[in-house]
């Protein structure tokens, strides 16, 4: 049975402070959370389920702590509208050791601050093969639920570091530099790059004018319409596609 003092805990995990402070995080729903069992990467700490899941995936669940709940029991710790199945609590993942951008395409957001575009953006990232992304520091927390469940588990496969990024990007003598901007190459036009950072801006005010004097390569998606802007998660899948 969920006690009251676990269940308080479990919902104080939807805050930033006891995120940092306890160093796990949440992830919710049979898909996340079987992807996250797979993953050599996360750390599992608990799990609450419900006794249909347990009874399917109970052999998945080796050497973590498990409690059955009923649906009343999930929704108190939930921080989902509708709760699905099972809730997992996970060990923060180890920060990069260092910054290493030879020989790979990484991306970097600057300000992405909406959760459910960052994480889309992380999933995107894993799809495409880029295996890491650099943040400004004012980026969205990357433990928010609403970014873990918007990964589907990609949070496990991509690392992410929050930086300062034109630090980062000053130190880069031998990688060049992309960023999404309205005017620049033709991205539909571009050849494959095997190497290099490609900047995303913030989803209303873009790219700081600061950050844009350290790019070598604007590029641009044809815009055959009349929108205004694309959805950062958007614009980096549509980049992604054409440049990797």
């Amino acid at each position: 049975m969920l006690g009251k003092s676990q269940a308080k805990y479990i919902q104080s995990l939807g805050q930033k402070k006891v995120r940092d402070e306890e160093g796990v995080f949440i992830a919710e729903g049979p898909k996340i959370v079987a992807e996250l069992l797979a993953s050599a990467n996360a750390d599992i700490v608990q799990l609450y389920a419900m006794a249909d899941w347990i009874r399917i995936n109970q052999n998945d669940c080796k050497g973590v702590e498990l409690l059955e709940v009923d649906e009343n029991d999930l929704g108190k710790i939930s921080q989902l509208a509708t709760p699905n199945k099972v809730l997992a609590v996970i060990k923060k993942f180890e920060e990069l050791p260092d910054i290493q951008t030879k020989g790979t395409v990484s991306l970097v957001l600057e300000t992405v601050q909406d959760p459910g575009n960052f994480g889309t953006i992380i999933r995107i990232a894993d799809w495409f093969g880029v295996g890491q992304i650099f943040c400004s520091i004012d980026c969205a927390d990357m433990y928010n639920p609403k970014v873990v469940q918007s990964t589907m588990g990609s949070i496990a496969r991509v690392k992410i570091s929050y930086t300062d990024l034109a630090l980062l990007l000053e130190e880069q003598k031998d990688v060049f530099i992309y960023a999404a901007a309205l005017e620049g190459q033709n991205v539909t036009a571009m050849k494959k790059v095997t190497e290099g950072l490609v900047i995303i801006g913030n989803e209303s005010k873009g790219i700081s004018p600061a950050i844009f004097e350290l790019v070598d390569v604007k590029i641009t998606i044809p815009r055959k319409g009349n929108a205004e802007s694309l959805n950062a998660a958007v614009a980096a899948g549509i980049i992604l596609s054409h440049i990797v």
